[in-house]
């Protein structure tokens, strides 16, 4: 919706109408730009296809704001700002008397929504154009399949964020002033259309794009994560039975299974299954993780196909500054640098798990740290424990997530982190099959499914007397926190107003949440953009 997006789609335009005229000996033929448009082959489609992937990447990496990160997890229902580390984007989330239509994290994510749809109708547009050849009808459903799995995400995120929104499914070709909200129905009903569209005609897991080498490329999309996604946009729109259905076809498929047993680069060291998913080198599918769905793959120094981009700093937001202590060691083993942008609240932290639950084993959740440096300084103080002191216990040694632990010797500041993303898991299939379960009033058939991940875990098994939204809900934290976007699960559930009055109010805490209301489970619609479409009204969500 900004005029960037009109001048690329323009561009696309363009380049559809040059290869329609007629040759002369000054056309020229550009082999070294592939675009769908010039090519109108596999090579075209597949460059594109890619460059949905790097859009959608920037949700996770927008490192021009850190903070950005924490606007998903702060002022939620398990974590506040850490002790001066909040850099600005991320304080209308817990001081919500700030969050207006001016609102810097609202607009990103409407810019960045609109901007990967505009990207995925382009792909979509010429992948349905019946007179362009140069590849058979399937591989132009599996094209098309991918971008409007894309299109849905970010149709998701905006119908989770903002309600009904302007609805655009063709290339803008010119400006565009006059822009009105669909109702959340018709928003739905494409995410809908789009999905199962994208289930049908994209590959399972297990036949997934190749280099050309022949490694499967798992990283890129398949029917499994367009069930996953359609599952929960299903429980969004209060349809259980239906996101049951996704959640089956899932669980069903016999393509994944959870990790029970040690595996990869760490498994002969101490350890635990759950924690062996989360070191760096153990995400995807050929590293023998048998839970991932999907994973948004990175090397270093080059990104790979289907990977992401931009500077991740989910390493520095969640890890604990332990190296700012006299006697602490930057380590490998203590997840590298982090700067605690965020700390888990002491509900996460003390409450929460019950003893003998794997996922808060010492493996996963850090809460103490050992003096490691060795120089003969701190000669006395090395291999002693470190004492829990004042503030150290908000940013320094904080208890923190070990899950975005991340270090490279030749890179120990690390802004940057060179680590996979996993996006979906198998372990959150179940999760969200409880939920459709107990919305249908099958609590048993609940419990059943939390059983699952709660035996992985040496957790107690429940019974479906035990099974509340709420319970679904600390269950989701158990298994995913530091993986979801917390905020959206719960703006989606409509429980943000009522769990973070209740759970997130640590006495002495900095950063404390103040003015929460029942208005911020939609977020405003950007000022910017009301002012821009000059030709018709933009409304805006009530209260902002």
């Amino acid at each position: 919706m900004k005029k960037y997006i009109f001048i690329l789609l323009s561009v696309f335009l363009i380049l559809i109408a040059l290869s329609s005229c007629k040759k002369s000996f000054l056309d020229e033929t550009n082999f070294s730009a592939y675009t769908p448009a010039t090519l109108g082959d596999s090579l075209g489609f597949e460059a594109s296809a890619i460059g949905l992937y790097n859009r959608f990447s920037l949700f996770l990496t927008k490192s021009d704001a850190q903070g950005w990160l924490s606007v998903w997890q702060i002022g939620t229902d398990i974590a506040y700002g850490g002790a001066g580390n909040v850099q600005g984007i991320e304080t209308p989330y817990f001081n919500y008397e700030k969050l207006t239509n001016q609102d810097a994290a609202a607009s990103f994510t409407w810019q960045w929504a609109y901007q990967l749809i505009g990207d995925a109708n382009s792909l979509i547009s010429i992948a349905e154009n019946p007179s362009l050849g140069g590849m058979t009808q399937r591989n132009k459903n599996r094209i098309d399949g991918e971008a409007r799995f894309f299109r849905a995400y970010a149709y998701n995120v905006l119908a989770t964020c903002f309600g009904g929104v302007p609805v655009i499914t063709k290339p803008l070709t010119a400006p565009k002033t006059d822009f009105v909200r669909a109702p959340l129905d018709t928003v739905n009903k494409l995410i809908e259309t789009d999905l199962l569209f994208a289930a049908k005609n994209l590959p399972d897991i297990e036949n997934v794009y190749k280099d050309s080498g022949g490694k499967k490329l798992y990283g890129r999309a398949h029917k499994e994560m367009a069930f996953q996604l359609l599952a929960e946009t299903y429980l969004r729109m209060n349809k259980p039975a239906l996101a049951e259905a996704q959640c089956d076809s899932v669980i069903n498929g016999g393509k994944f299974k959870l990790v029970t047993t040690r595996y990869g680069v760490n498994a002969s060291k101490p350890g635990d299954p759950f924690s062996d998913m989360f070191i760096k080198g153990n995400q995807r599918r050929l590293s023998g993780n048998t839970e991932s769905i999907w994973v948004l793959e990175q090397e270093n120094p080059a990104t790979i196909a289907g990977g992401q981009t931009g500077s991740p700093q989910q390493r520095r937001q969640w890890g604990a500054a332990y190296y700012q202590i006299a006697g602490m060691a930057l380590a490998d083993s203590l997840g590298g640098r982090g700067i605690c942008r965020l700390r888990l609240n002491n509900w996460v932290l003390y409450q929460l798990y019950e003893p003998g639950d794997m996922r808060n084993s010492r493996f996963n959740i850090r809460r103490h740290y050992w003096y490691n440096d060795p120089n003969p300084t701190y000669a006395s103080k090395y291999g002693t424990m470190v004492p829990y002191a004042g503030t150290d216990t908000m940013i320094r040694i904080c208890p923190s997530t070990t899950k975005w632990g991340e270090f490279d010797p030749n890179n120990t500041f690390g802004f940057n982190m060179v680590k996979d993303f996993t996006l979906m898991r198998f372990g959150e299939t179940y999760l969200l099959k409880a939920e459709a379960q107990f919305k249908q009033g099958n609590t048993d058939g609940a419990a059943a499914s939390l059983n699952v991940i709660r035996g992985r875990a040496n957790a107690s098994l429940i019974t479906g007397a035990n099974v509340t939204m709420d319970f679904i809900l600390d269950e989701r934290v158990r298994e995913l926190v530091g993986e979801e976007n917390r905020r959206m699960t719960l703006m989606r559930t409509g429980t943000l107003v009522d769990r973070v009055s209740r759970l997130n109010h640590d006495v002495g805490a900095p950063n404390q949440i103040t003015n929460l209301a029942a208005k911020n489970l939609l977020l405003p619609i950007p000022l910017t953009e009301i002012q821009l479409n000059k030709d018709a009204v933009l409304e805006q969500n009530p209260g902002y």
